[in-house]
């Protein structure tokens, strides 16, 4: 007569069973291999990414889909700096002092906070990219990068106190560059947003933008 198992041998083997058949049902209603709607996609649950424990729909900035087709197309961003007068940087060859870039931003249009950061953001690119195409190797590029970038938001009250800040950056030989928003929200478009000053001597920029008021 054969001999019985014993109650542990069979509690153990019932136990890895129950555990094996657990993992293969598990993984199989992961994958929507079980149930009545395993053949239709629409009606499966989405995954989580890992490593969130939500579930994330992604929904493409609608600039970034006009962007994306403007340069398809050839064109540029709408969001462009001033092509009016820009004037010769000044080297200061003697000055040593700190470099800073001043953005001058237009309260009067009531842009929220998100508009001002990405008009800023354009200004201090627009200010970046003019000295690479005309001072590549300026000291003062050199300097403000080295030292931190430093920028300071300000506030003006209208297009033209912006445009006479402008005229007085340039006649010290500073780089102004002035942004045109493309009006798709908030604001008309073509309106001047926000000038950016430098980078430049704190000195010198500060007698174009040191009686303003800080944003």
């Amino acid at each position: 007569m054969a001999e019985q198992p014993s109650t542990l041998s069979a509690a153990v083997a019932s136990g890895i069973i129950g555990l094996t058949v657990g993992y293969l049902l598990g993984t199989g209603s992961y994958l929507g291999l079980w149930g009545s709607n395993s053949h239709n996609s629409s009606n499966q649950r989405p995954k989580k990414s890992w490593p969130n424990n939500y579930d994330v729909t992604i929904h493409p900035d609608s600039s970034d889909e006009e962007l994306m087709a403007k340069l398809k197309g050839g064109q540029d961003s709408d969001d462009s700096d001033d092509e009016g007068p820009a004037g010769d940087l000044a080297e200061f060859k003697d000055n040593r002092e700190e470099c800073k870039l001043v953005l001058v931003v237009r309260n009067d249009l009531g842009m929220g906070k998100g508009k001002i950061a990405a008009q800023c953001s354009h200004a201090t690119l627009a200010c970046y990219n003019y000295f690479l195409k005309n001072a590549p190797r300026s000291s003062l590029l050199q300097r403000w990068q080295a030292l931190g970038q430093a920028k300071v938001a300000v506030q003006c009250m209208s297009e033209e106190e912006m445009d006479e800040l402008q005229a007085k950056a340039l006649s010290f030989g500073l780089c102004a560059r002035v942004i045109h928003d493309a009006g798709r929200t908030q604001i008309a478009a073509g309106s001047a947003t926000v000038l950016g000053v430098g980078p430049g001597p704190k000195s010198v920029i500060d007698k174009v933008t040191g009686h303003l008021k800080l944003l």
